[in-house]
């Protein structure tokens, strides 16, 4: 295009003869000393980094870094002072704390020689168990194959059944004095009294699939005892109580295996749906010195002819058990006191609830007599109803029944009690007494007027107020895990002198690596929902400003009885929106969830995503008053029960602009029997309850808020193809209902990954999830008012 003449007019012409060199030098020094000053100031606002924090925003690839990692000592008492532990290094360590000695047990080049995944010691120190080649199968089970060291020798030997070759295991362990072993293969349990001697089977009943000995399966695993083993070593070593599960009329699930063969492989499974057939159960046991006897313990007779679970078995002597039964819509429960020697059960304490029983695999404490045992039990606390409380149940002499007294009182919870010193009448216990947050260890007397000491509170207030705690047999020293807000780390302490400890790991490579990177501060508010006063935790960028507008994360986390607003250490992939996106995170501990009580528990009885939903929707609007909050990115993720919440949610409430839901529950009906009628009750009677409680039967609602559009929210959907838990099932019910509404979402499948995904699959779901929430929050950007005022002026 040819430029007008008129235009050309509008450039004056300079001819060289004209020019001013005096204005030009005068011009180039002000120039001059302009640029100096830009770079004073940008010197000097610049903030200083620390050394090696070039980049010192959180990234994903930083949360799978060695020095980002918590690491567990395992620590555990070998006896009244010593306590065995493995260090950073990988050295397996014995510690003295009497005398302040240390012993290398074992050197890390040991495990890595034989590519260890997993260790144990015998109880006489000679010998070594090593696991290696160890395949996840559910939450806590995993098989292995395993050998046997000897510490001094050096000489080595698998471990396998008589006539065997490399046999993978289920389980192998020590048992508890001397070289006393035990293992599982193929549902069956062997024996060996030391690493010599041949193996002896105690059951021949074990069939893969339909008969347990030892060993869970997967609804006793997840759901009742939340661990895969089930059977427990008498104190003498003599005996060995087990559980023989029989699965026989429990419907199979198939997990597919669609990689590493031309076909796809299953995997079939017992998983009791909700009113399906349930494993029956009964709990054995086999005397190990002489001749071996058999001995079932009986049910009480309350429970003899109908479906039951076993919650709870402990030795309280070398003869006697106590024993937790558990009725199927587990309501109702015995704890009872049974003589292994003949198989009788006397029945020690009752419970019953209209709703459902909480902590029923909870164990009791026993003085050494067998007189007098402690138990956390429901205690009413005025207007603001049940809190879980130590009771003290002592024999009477005047009838067959125990007299109980009260320890512990006040809105507050006992979450769990560690030690009962007889000879200074004492109660060692953690509860929530400063805040339900919190988690500290306190001691009270059993005699007396209420005498209650904190022995952690004064204890690095700032870094450590989320204690757990493991006491000495002898009751004069503990080992403190201090697990938030700041790094984890563990500590021997004595009781006598508080300020004789010994650290055993600070984690100080992640102290170091925290300090470097900028990441978050966090606060914890109360929000009113109905006639409750809710915890709220929101998690700020270290440079948060109310000036500014953020992005807003609600994290749904848990279910019934779980908590999300802790000082518990956290740091995941949420972490790093916060740290570099301007985002803030929310999580709210609503009705349904634990530690502040049963009336708030409590709630969500036959009601699962009603009200919990209605307190995650009265968070959103409490945010959305809040100045720095945009209302146009508001975003959602859950996993599990928290995803199910989040499908809820959506069919609930328009603010949601992006959801990500993990393996998602859509029908309680399809889920596992355990968990689904200790909600509901059971389904012959409460099929509306159900019926109510599905995501998907108002198709209207969850089309409106799932359509894609300019007003509508973006849909991730994430599930492994091999979850043992939640189904890819209840996925797959979901897409055929998407499909249906013609609602747009997207999937993001992981083949062949149960509801644990593996680290490699971890990372990728990391970064995924930044990824996703990144772009929706960049997509529903929103300018600053002060941007929006510029954008006026020009």
């Amino acid at each position: 295009m040819t430029a007008s003449k008129e235009g050309e007019e509008d450039f004056v012409h300079v001819s060289p003869e004209s020019r001013n060199y005096k204005g030009i030098a005068i011009s180039l020094l002000v120039i001059v000393a302009v640029c100096s000053l830009i770079t004073m100031s940008v010197f000097v606002l610049t903030p200083v980094e620390l050394p090696g924090a070039a980049n010192s925003r959180l990234t994903v690839l930083d949360l799978f870094k060695p020095e980002f990692s918590v690491h567990d000592p395992e620590a555990r008492w070998i006896s009244d002072s010593e306590v065995l532990y493995r260090n950073r290094d990988g050295h397996v360590i014995k510690f003295n704390f009497a005398l302040n000695e240390t012993e290398i047990i074992l050197r890390n080049s040991t495990f890595v020689s034989f590519k260890v995944a997993k260790y144990s010691l015998s109880p006489d120190m000679k010998y070594v168990l090593f696991a290696y080649e160890v395949k996840q199968v559910y939450r806590h089970s995993y098989t292995a194959s395993y050998i046997v060291y000897n510490l001094h020798t050096r000489e080595v030997w698998e471990l396998n059944p008589p006539e065997v070759q490399n046999a993978v295991l289920q389980h192998a362990a020590w048992g508890v004095k001397g070289q006393q072993l035990i293992y599982i293969f193929e549902n069956n349990i062997y024996y060996q009294s030391d690493v010599q001697s041949n193996s002896l089977r105690i059951t021949s009943s074990g069939e893969e699939g339909v008969i347990f000995n030892g060993i869970a399966d997967w609804l006793y695993e997840e759901e009742i005892l939340q661990s895969h083993i089930v059977h427990w070593w008498s104190p003498d070593g003599e005996r060995l109580a087990f559980l023989m599960i029989n699965d026989t009329l429990v419907p199979n699930m198939f997990l597919p295996r669609f990689t590493g063969s031309p076909y796809p492989r299953s995997q079939e499974y017992p998983y009791p749906k909700a009113g399906q057939p349930n494993p029956t159960v009964r709990l054995l046991v086999v005397n190990l010195y002489g001749p071996t006897h058999t001995q079932e313990l009986v049910p009480p007779d309350g429970l003899k002819e109908k479906e039951h679970y076993v919650s709870t078995v402990k030795w309280i002597s070398n003869t006697h058990a106590a024993v937790r039964w558990l009725n199927r819509p587990q309501n109702v429960s015995f704890l009872t006191v049974c003589d292994a020697t003949i198989g009788s059960c006397v029945q020690k304490h009752e419970e019953a609830s209209d709703l459902w029983l909480t902590r029923q695999n909870q164990e009791p404490m026993f003085s050494k007599d067998g007189s007098r045992f402690f138990l956390t039990i429901p205690v009413k606390q005025g207007g603001q109803g049940d809190f879980h409380h130590i009771a003290m149940f002592t024999k009477s002499f005047r009838s067959d029944q125990n007299d109980v007294r009260h320890l512990t009182s006040g809105n507050w919870e006992v979450t769990k009690i560690l030690a009962y010193d007889e000879g200074e009448q004492t109660i060692y216990f953690i509860s929530t007494q400063d805040s339900p947050q919190k988690r500290h260890m306190y001691s009270a007397s059993t005699i007396g007027l209420f005498s209650q000491r904190c022995l952690t509170c004064e204890m690095n207030q700032e870094a450590c107020t989320f204690f757990d705690a493991d006491i000495s047999p002898n009751k004069q020293h503990v080992i403190l895990q201090c697990k938030g807000p700041g790094a984890p780390s563990v500590m021997l302490q004595s009781f006598n002198d508080v300020n004789t400890y010994f650290i055993l790991d600070n984690n100080m490579p992640l102290r170091t690596a925290l300090e470097i990177k900028k990441i978050s501060k966090s606060d914890v508010r109360v929000i009113p929902s109905e006639d409750f006063e809710l915890p709220l935790k929101l998690t700020y960028p270290l440079d948060f400003s109310e000036s500014l507008l953020y992005g807003l994360l609600l994290i749904v986390d848990g279910g019934p009885g779980s908590q999300s607003v802790s000082d518990e250490y956290e740091l995941g992939w949420d972490s790093v929106l916060v740290s570099c996106d301007e985002v803030i995170v929310a999580r709210l501990d609503g009705r349904g969830t634990g530690f502040q009580g049963l009336r708030v528990l409590q709630q969500v009885h036959q009601r699962l995503g009603t009200v919990d939903v209605q307190d995650q929707i009265a968070a959103l609007e409490y945010l959305m008053t809040l100045p720095y909050i945009d209302r146009a990115r508001i975003g959602i993720y859950g996993k599990g029960y928290g995803a199910y919440l989040t499908l809820m949610l959506l069919r609930s409430t328009a603010l949601i602009k992006c959801a990500a839901a993990n393996s998602p529950v859509i029908d309680w009906k399809l889920y596992a029997s355990a968990f689904s009628e200790r909600y509901f009750g059971l389904t012959s009677k409460n099929d509306n309850r159900y019926q109510v409680s599905r995501v998907l039967p108002n198709m209207k609602g969850l089309q409106g808020n799932l359509m894609k559009g300019p007003q509508g929210p973006d849909f991730l959907l994430i599930h492994g193809t091999a979850d043992a838990n939640v189904h890819f099932q209840h996925s797959a019910e979901l897409i055929k209902h998407l499909i249906k509404i013609g609602a747009n979402y997207t999937m993001q499948l992981y083949p062949d990954e149960g509801h644990f995904l593996s680290l490699q699959s971890q990372q990728h779901l990391s970064e995924s999830l930044v990824g996703y929430f990144r772009t929706c929050f960049q997509d529903f950007s929103t300018p600053l008012p002060e941007e929006i005022g510029k954008e006026d002026d020009d």
